[in-house]
């Protein structure tokens, strides 16, 4: 028997709330870090072809992470709240770890990158 906080109506409206603070947190940190690196004068093509690869890699995954999270967080059930529950819980566990590897790619691209002038 589940316990009442882990029932699939309870368990979407935490996804829903946490879902969409996730989500502003992704997308905050991912501009916020974009920013600072465009304004100091990197660019990705200033990185060697792996690293460029890795680099384009985890801002792709950065980029699915902040899509899945978004829609984990967004208030619509599909058909109904246990078919929802399965749903927005693999998105968010899935958005989470492609937003973690992402990031870990794209600052290990940077930090093995050569230095902007």
């Amino acid at each position: 028997m589940l316990h009442d906080l882990m029932t699939p109506e309870k368990n979407v409206q935490r996804i829903m709330w946490t879902g969409t603070a996730w989500f502003i947190g992704a997308a905050a940190t991912t501009a916020v870090f974009l920013a600072v690196m465009l304004s100091s004068g990197w660019r990705p093509g200033i990185l060697p072809p792996f690293l460029g690869f890795v680099w384009w890699f985890g801002s792709v995954l950065t980029a699915l992470a902040i899509g899945l999270i978004g829609w984990s967080g967004c208030p619509i059930l599909e058909v109904n709240v246990p078919i929802a529950d399965r749903n927005k819980t693999r998105t968010m566990q899935v958005g989470t770890l492609f937003y973690i590897v992402g990031g870990v790619l794209c600052v290990f691209a940077v930090m093995q990158g050569p230095v902007a002038h």
